[in-house]
């Protein structure tokens, strides 16, 4: 199976491909700005040094959040372009799939995983998953200092070790750096399109993909004039 995954959630723009269990070629640049005239000359780019044709393809697989509202329209538009062109289907992945998913084995081996996306607002969007990655609990948007009761409330009191992970896990390390078997991750803190060109593969295909704001768009209505 070959998907082009494609990223541009939170502060970087990237392109993957997933060719038959594995990334064969990945471009990512950190940006927060200019993702828009960025992703499709990137995917272009992958694609040429893949030397595959979009028709070749089998799926996109898109991030569809939580993350910057201007962010995921860029890169589901790109997607569903290049789907319409291509006639593919597109497969959404949230960012905090991507990010669960983009730790080393290693470092979450037997760890519940707590993922923090910043907001660009005080409170973070948060999904927690099980050691096997699968998800534990609905997604929150929660105050720093909200989070640790919220977490004692899904694990039952602070049930095992616990890894935090994102971009927004600075905002919660005072508050969580003093419970008992908790760490922060090294890396993955954004989501990465070679991750999610390989939740992509794997993913069925269901709805068409739609983005996942967890909280409406900032939308400033217009002053009436005199």
């Amino acid at each position: 199976m070959r998907v082009l995954g494609l990223d541009t959630a939170t502060s970087g723009c990237s392109a993957a491909l997933w060719d038959d269990g594995a990334v064969t070629v990945r471009r990512r640049e950190p940006m927060a700005r200019g993702q828009a005239e960025a992703l499709v000359p990137l995917a272009q780019a992958v694609m040429m040094e893949a030397g595959c044709a979009f028709d070749a393809l089998d799926r996109i697989a898109v991030t569809v959040g939580p993350g910057a509202f201007t962010g995921l329209r860029i890169a589901l538009a790109a997607a569903r372009g290049f789907a319409l062109a291509a006639g593919l289907p597109v497969v959404g992945i949230t960012s905090f799939d991507a990010i669960a998913h983009g730790l080393p084995e290693a470092e979450r081996d037997g760890h519940a995983v707590l993922v923090a996306v910043d907001s660009r607002r005080s409170e973070p969007f948060l999904q927690l998953f099980r050691p096997d990655l699968t998800p534990f609990g609905e997604p929150a948007m929660l105050e720093p200092v909200a989070v640790p009761g919220w977490l004692d409330g899904l694990l039952a009191g602070g049930a095992g070790p616990l890894l935090v992970a994102g971009d927004g896990a600075a905002a919660l390390r005072p508050l969580l750096e003093g419970r008992s078997e908790t760490a922060f991750a090294e890396g993955a803190g954004t989501p990465d399109a070679a991750v999610v060109a390989a939740l992509g593969a794997m993913r069925d295909v269901g709805l068409p993909a739609q983005p996942f704001y967890l909280r409406p768009p900032d939308v400033s209505l217009p002053r009436k004039t005199a």
